[in-house]
């Protein structure tokens, strides 16, 4: 990595860092003026709330059944809108097939998703996982078919005049453009998954961290809320930072060599 990037990413985590920092100050502040602990718990209470949670082992468990269904639907909705998204963009006619039955898929709404799938499917795993794919795909559709319509024509005419084998084309010259869409895919679809799994369990599972948030609700335990919420919303950001971020940066870095 050259050092103006190591640079730009260094100021970048330093801003970012002084952005949290921000965050909790104006928390803090809000709590203050509130001067409610039921209303606004100020960031010192829900962190020891967090720790007791952990202790116990409460919010472990909560954790692992959550990241179980969101890996489970992450990795069926990227696998499955990876290979419609290319077969629509590669032809014509199949996206004019597949098009409306991804824009009716985009504009259903996610609750009736959710309910239908735990009515046909019954209340289990299998229903959770299989709303959160349905609701999740249509968005890698869309990247990934406009990722295939952006190929470069000239790399697949030479290509084809050095009659490369299908797959060998497919890994050397087809994913290595398409990378960037499908970390950009998987960005955003990261997060958009763990919402709907948080959705999914408030509405139908025993466990999880909706479940758990569900249960605060009822109980009106606003510190409760924040905990799980803000430390699963954490995970997700470390997740984020250290795996995905720099996976997107590491496909389109080829682009800058070009």
């Amino acid at each position: 990595m050259r050092r103006p990037d190591r640079l730009a990413m260094g100021i970048a985590g330093r801003d970012r860092l002084l952005s949290l920092a921000g965050f909790l100050a104006v928390w803090w502040i809000a709590a203050r003026v509130a001067a409610s602990p039921t209303l606004l718990p100020s960031p010192m209470a829900v962190a020891l709330f967090i720790g007791r949670e952990c202790e116990d082992g409460a919010m472990p468990a909560a954790f692992a059944a959550t990241l179980l269904r969101v890996v489970v639907a992450f990795g069926v909705a990227m696998a499955g809108g990876t290979v419609v998204g290319y077969a629509a963009g590669r032809s014509g006619r199949a996206n004019a097939w597949l098009d409306p039955w991804v824009v009716i898929a985009l504009n259903l709404p996610v609750l009736v998703v959710i309910v239908l799938a735990y009515i046909w499917v019954g209340l289990n795993d299998t229903a959770a996982v299989l709303a959160v794919v349905i609701a999740k795909a249509p968005t890698v559709v869309v990247t990934v078919r406009e990722g295939t319509r952006a190929l470069d024509p000239g790399l697949a005419e030479m290509a084809a005049a050095f009659r490369l084998p299908r797959l060998r084309r497919l890994r050397h010259v087809v994913l290595p453009q398409l990378l960037p869409y499908l970390a950009a895919a998987g960005r955003s679809g990261l997060s958009i998954t763990w919402k709907i799994v948080l959705v999914v369990e408030l509405l139908g599972r025993p466990n999880g961290v909706g479940y758990v948030l569900n249960l605060y609700f009822q109980n009106f335990n606003v510190t409760g809320i924040l905990a799980y919420g803000l430390a699963f919303a954490g995970l997700m950001l470390l997740v984020e930072a250290a795996i995905l971020q720099p996976l997107e940066r590491r496909t389109s870095a080829w682009r800058s060599d070009v």
